[in-house]
């Protein structure tokens, strides 16, 4: 028994000493305490919000009602030419939420046994255009221009190099250059990666500091890179001098008439948002962003345009190719001619097709590599959206 004992304490005070030295390691490089980084690493894509700091996006005082009917969708859709049930479309990609909304109206909702039209679900990489309505924003009052540099902001990350160079017209069409590449990790090791340290770190400017080496010249080269989003997050809570939140919260949410508030994910409280990703809300409050794209950046509050003609001009013209040979412009996908996509990793999407004036929602928890997934579930969006059902 004594033997026992001892192995016991023994084990106890050497998995106390692990956890001391991870404790240290993980707070010199600025990451979540090594409990806490483990959850986050092992949580599925819908919960992994709710594991990290976030602040509050307000909604509306007095929020716009959906009008909503019982529509349908088609019962088969092509999967990479086969018909197969939309069910299973569905559970094939792992679906949380699906909503159809044609002529401002919620035809079809559908959500999984775990979620509801209360839950409020990520956006990953579809916080990137939420990033650019507010960057279009700042430019069309005057704050901010296109040709900026990002050190002319924060003159005390020049490097005497092309990083120096870097402008807010090639952080908008992933052409900066800045060396973080957007290869996410698969495993435990990953997380050693750049781009997961900017998903994870408690200190996004030990992480600027730290990362600004360059892959090409800004403006000669097109790489989707999270990072560039991420640099005009630094630049609107600079110009703004308030959170980033708060900013969308009265210049955005508050105006499209979102019913819920939303939460943003930030390095730490009191911090900067994650601006290339973290920005969580419901599926319906998602559905008034398509909204707003469809029609024209028209405020449901208020009367102003959220989003004005130069910027909707600008969202609706790719200025580049990325990914799957699909268009991009101002942190938003062109897939086909005539339609517009917010795309985010695990499977988050806003559908837009605005001649008929259909947006589709789908927000799902798919695993981080899902193969040829984006360019198959983006064929079905474009088949639902352009029938008349």
């Amino acid at each position: 028994m004594r033997t026992l004992i001892r192995f016991i304490r023994n084990l106890l005070v050497g998995l106390f000493a692990v956890y001391i030295l991870l404790f240290s390691a993980t707070r010199v490089i600025h990451y979540p305490e090594p409990i806490a980084a483990i959850r986050l690493g092992l949580a599925p894509a819908s919960k992994t919000p709710t594991l990290m700091p976030f602040h509050v996006v307000e909604p509306a005082a007095s929020p716009v009602a959906w009008t909503t009917t019982n529509g349908t969708v088609p019962a088969t859709v092509n999967w990479g030419g086969t018909q197969i049930p939309f069910s299973e479309f569905l559970s094939k990609t792992s679906t949380n939420a699906f909503l159809v909304l044609r002529d401002g109206v919620i035809t079809y909702e559908w959500y999984n046994k775990s979620t509801n039209a209360s839950t409020k679900l990520p956006s990953y990489s579809m916080a990137k255009t939420l990033t650019s309505i507010m960057i279009g924003q700042l430019i069309a009052d005057g704050k901010i221009k296109e040709s900026d540099t990002f050190v002319k902001f924060f003159p005390q990350y020049k490097t005497g190099g092309s990083f120096d160079r870097v402008t807010i017209k090639s952080l908008l069409d992933m052409q900066a250059g800045v060396g973080v590449s957007d290869n996410y990790p698969t495993g435990p090791s990953g997380w050693g990666v750049a781009i997961a340290q900017m998903y994870a770190t408690t200190d996004l400017n030990f992480f600027m500091e730290h990362n600004r080496k360059m892959s090409w010249e800004p403006g000669t080269k097109s790489e989707y890179r999270s990072v560039d989003t991420q640099m005009l997050g630094f630049i609107i809570k600079k110009v703004t001098g308030t959170t980033v939140s708060d900013y969308f919260s009265k210049h955005v949410w508050q105006l499209v008439g979102a019913q819920d508030s939303a939460f943003w994910n930030v390095d730490h409280v009191g911090g900067l948002e994650k601006t290339f990703c973290c920005f969580n809300a419901t599926a319906r409050d998602w559905a008034r962003i398509g909204a707003l794209i469809l029609d024209n950046g028209a405020a449901k509050v208020g009367g102003a345009n959220v989003i004005d003609a130069n910027w909707m001009a600008r969202l609706e013209q790719p200025m580049t190719t990325l990914d799957h040979g699909w268009g991009y412009s101002a942190q938003i996908w062109h897939p086909f001619s005539g339609t517009v996509m917010m795309l985010g990793l695990h499977g988050q999407y806003i559908f837009m097709n605005p001649s008929t004036h259909v947006a589709i929602v789908k927000l799902s928890d798919e695993p981080t590599d899902s193969g040829n997934h984006e360019v198959l579930t983006a064929n079905v969006l474009r088949d639902i959206a352009s029938s008349k059902a």
